[in-house]
């Protein structure tokens, strides 16, 4: 499954629930999917509060969430997260990262 097939996965599962309706009581703006990708993570942190490990099964659900939620932002905003994805990729193979071991 690529990128592409989760984001239309994802529309169609709106669009199955009412969802992009006007009068939706889960309307999907920009804003609202957004603050839903950040409760997400949170819950995603939550399977990590009193453990260095998470349980991978929580974990998978949690990661799940954000990346289908991520899925829908892309769609309401028209991006393509596939070649988002694809482009971040190749511009954090340009960048130089602070060795952790020096000073800021």
């Amino acid at each position: 499954m690529t990128l592409r097939d989760i984001q239309a996965q994802m529309s169609e599962f709106v669009r199955e629930r009412g969802w992009y309706a006007a009068d939706s009581k889960k309307p999907q703006t920009a804003k609202n999917l957004a603050v839903s990708i950040s409760i997400e993570s949170g819950e995603l942190l939550e399977c990590f509060q009193w453990a260095d490990r998470g349980e991978p099964r929580l974990v998978a659900g949690e990661l799940a969430d954000v990346l289908l939620y991520a899925a829908q932002l892309a769609n309401v905003l028209g991006i393509d997260l596939d070649a988002a994805v694809r482009a971040k990729l190749e511009l954090n193979r340009t960048r130089q990262w602070p060795d952790a071991a020096e000073p800021g």
